[in-house]
């Protein structure tokens, strides 16, 4: 993801900010929690053959990547619907492919999230929640990401976007304009508005752009987009840090959390997801349902003979 790249992050100030004093109020709220929480652990894209051998079996053919995938995250940032709406067959494999406890958290169609009016005045809307609906219970959390230039002066057209929205399924918000961000009136009403429609924040932790880490709550579920920076020390700092933080919602009420490891070109992200795992067991019991692992090899012809 280049949004947000730094050449260099040896300076930036990685740190957390403190709760949002609203925060307390939305988690306080919520219903008393009958369940565990559950926290999700998964990366942004599963057709990566530089991961055979070593997170898929030697031997994974790539019409069995989602499969593998499957079997090492329970959850992913699935872009693949950014670009086309999936027909009933795709979404039927991507069903079926993966375990129970897995859940796809698919990104909303371009055609609708970069649309003046998104998507209104057309078919769009109806025609993805209909396929998407079709994922059941391995559907996570829906998100739209909307454009850079799409700022608070466009809160209407948002508000009418999430009247029509179908409230079976759910969704989350990710805002990058800085006017969202900024202590205002036209910016507190937009989380007002998401908490009115149930409609979860998406908080994207990425080096350039400290504001849109903006750790604001609005429903009893959040997804967090984590950028790292090729395994660099803050990588793993700031993964202890979350674990601090989530540990903290977790015990105010949170319910559910998705947590997205971004690293360059995908290629890293199992490799931070696994101190991730690590990292959220420890401090955060029962929460995480499950972390990657690499693929034990069997030894070469031979090797015993060395």
């Amino acid at each position: 993801m280049d949004f947000g790249k730094l050449p260099s992050v040896d300076h930036v100030d990685f740190a957390l900010r403190s709760d949002p004093p609203e925060n307390a109020a939305v988690l306080g709220a919520l219903p008393p929690r009958t369940a565990p929480p559950a926290l999700y652990l998964g990366a942004t894209g599963y057709n990566m053959k530089p991961w055979v051998g070593r997170w898929y079996p030697a031997e994974a053919k790539e019409r069995d990547f989602l499969l593998h995938y499957g079997r090492q995250f329970n959850t992913i940032e699935h872009n693949t619907t950014h670009y086309r709406i999936p027909d009933a067959g795709t979404v039927a494999r991507w069903r079926e492919e993966v375990p129970a406890d897995f859940r796809y958290c698919p990104k909303i169609p371009q055609t609708i999230s970069h649309a003046r009016d998104l998507g209104l005045s057309g078919r769009e809307i109806d025609l993805f929640c209909t396929a998407i609906g079709e994922l059941g219970e391995r559907l996570g959390c829906c998100f739209i990401q909307l454009p850079p230039q799409f700022s608070v002066r466009n809160l209407p057209v948002l508000e009418r976007f999430l009247d029509g929205f179908p409230a079976a399924i759910p969704l989350a918000v990710e805002v990058r304009h800085e006017s969202f961000f900024q202590h205002s009136a036209a910016a507190e009403d937009y989380f007002q508005m998401l908490g009115q429609h149930r409609v979860s924040t998406v908080i994207t932790d990425v080096a350039g752009r400290r504001d849109v880490c903006h750790l604001r709550l609005t429903t009893g579920r959040v997804l967090i987009r984590f950028v790292g920076n090729a395994l660099h020390p803050t990588d793993f700092s700031r993964i202890q840090d979350w674990a601090a933080r989530l540990n903290l919602w977790f015990e105010q009420g949170l319910r559910e959390v998705y947590f997205f490891c971004h690293e360059p070109d995908n290629l890293l992200a199992p490799d931070l997801a696994v101190f991730a795992a690590e990292t959220f067991s420890k401090l955060i019991p029962g929460a995480l349902l499950r972390g990657p692992r690499v693929e034990k090899q069997p030894p070469r012809q031979g090797m015993l003979f060395e």
